[in-house]
């Protein structure tokens, strides 16, 4: 896909536009599968919080990868898109007993991260397995405002509770079929996270029955030109090696499970606005576009950072801009970044727009959210239309309001 396809692309479905590179999706799956070659028996579960259309779940589902959820209605988006139960995790944080018991009845394997819903649903349900989530107190990714695995985290289980937790096993006779561990996002130092791994390690030796270690994600993908990224061929040789060596020594045939999200689809992701002013102001020049946090908040959520360039002008002279959007409230996407030179009916083209983008888009201010196509076998294929009014209003009630005359007041 080349800026000649995107920009076809955006005036076929017009702007803001969200577009998805299949073929990317599938070189960054078979990566992580090459890394971890070694393995006798993998597992790479797609997180489907970063990308939940059902068209993109539909294609890895065909590529052979299982589902993460962290919600009932992930889990049944998951199965309508062809995922068998047996190949769908549910790994919550603070819902109710009664969603987790709703999920297990599906046949889908759940994953619990408190002691309070751990003891309540093995005093009930003792025969459903159960995957506990850990929290190793290791901080292996780079991404501080999204850190999971510090002591004062919401999410897994201390390692320090550890000897409550195996009293509530032994005492329920639940029975423990996993092991988990997500240590955060933006994985550089391999070192760390196979030190969490080694953590991992030493608790499942604890659980007899124990059918598969999940080693979460995290794994760092380039936001800029020249950036660095996880080396996922180097943590794939040494936590194979260190894997296969752990089931040897307890003598378990285990599966190795990883939920990437942001590593198979951010790449693959492109969002595509347009210019309607270019503002200049006593000290900076604003290219406000079409689009705003109520299409893509991780700038403004996050403080990420997401590569733009001009798809209308890629050639220009560089200049300084600062990009932000329509919305009536500061929403800056990029300051005082060298864009080629931008005039009012350009295209920009953000990168890195595949991973909890549309995911989190919105009807602030009343917006309609953009239309999502995907890019398959040199093709444009829509998979979401754009939003229109009456979308604004479906599942509104207008409630016929009459207002009481006001009785005179006597004199």
């Amino acid at each position: 896909m080349n800026n000649s396809d995107l920009i076809r692309i955006a005036q076929e479905y017009g702007s803001p536009v969200y577009v998805y590179d299949a073929e990317k999706i599938t070189s960054q799956y078979k990566r992580l599968t090459d890394a971890f070659s070694g393995v006798p028996k993998l597992r790479l579960n797609y997180a489907a919080k970063a990308l939940s259309n059902i068209s993109i779940l539909k294609l890895m589902n065909s590529l052979g990868s299982g589902l993460d959820t962290v919600s009932v209605q992930e889990v049944q988006l998951g199965l309508r898109a062809g995922f068998k139960p047996e190949d769908i995790i549910f790994t919550p944080n603070g819902v109710s007993l009664e969603e987790l018991e709703q999920v297990a009845a599906m046949g889908v394997q759940i994953n619990i991260d408190n002691l309070s819903i751990l003891e309540q649903f093995g005093s009930k349900h003792p025969d459903i397995p159960v995957c506990i989530r850990i929290n190793p107190h290791v901080m292996a990714g780079g991404n501080t405002n999204i850190s999971v695995g510090h002591i004062d985290s919401k999410f897994g289980i201390s390692i320090h509770q550890i000897p409550h937790l195996l009293r509530i096993v032994e005492n329920t006779g639940m029975h423990i079929n996993g092991i988990h561990m997500h240590t955060g996002s933006d994985i550089l130092d391999i070192e760390v996270f196979l030190y969490a791994s080694e953590i991992l390690f030493e608790n499942a030796r604890n659980f007899k029955d124990l059918e598969f270690i999940d080693f979460g994600s995290g794994f760092k993908v380039p936001y800029k030109p020249d950036d660095i990224a996880t080396d996922v061929a180097e943590l794939g040789a040494k936590l194979t090696a260190r894997f296969n060596e752990f089931c040897a020594e307890t003598g378990k045939d285990l599966t190795l499970a990883f939920e990437p999200g942001k590593f198979l689809v951010s790449e693959a992701g492109y969002f595509i606005t347009k210019v309607n002013v270019v503002k200049q102001t006593t000290s900076t020049v604003f290219a406000q576009v079409d689009s705003g946090f109520n299409h893509l908040i991780r700038p403004m959520f996050y403080n990420s950072y997401h590569h733009i360039y001009n798809l209308t002008n890629p050639g220009g002279k560089e200049r300084f801009y600062s990009v932000v959007g329509y919305i009536c409230e500061t929403d800056t996407f990029a300051n005082n970044r060298r864009i080629a030179a931008i005039s009012e009916g350009d295209l920009l083209c953000f990168k890195n727009a595949g991973a909890y983008c549309f995911s989190m888009a919105s009807n602030y201010n009343s917006r309609y959210r953009p239309a999502e196509v995907l890019w398959l076998n040199g093709q444009a294929h829509l998979i979401r239309k754009r939003e229109t009014f009456d979308d604004l209003l479906h599942n509104q009630v207008e409630v016929s309001l009459e207002v009481p005359e006001q009785e005179t007041p006597a004199t």
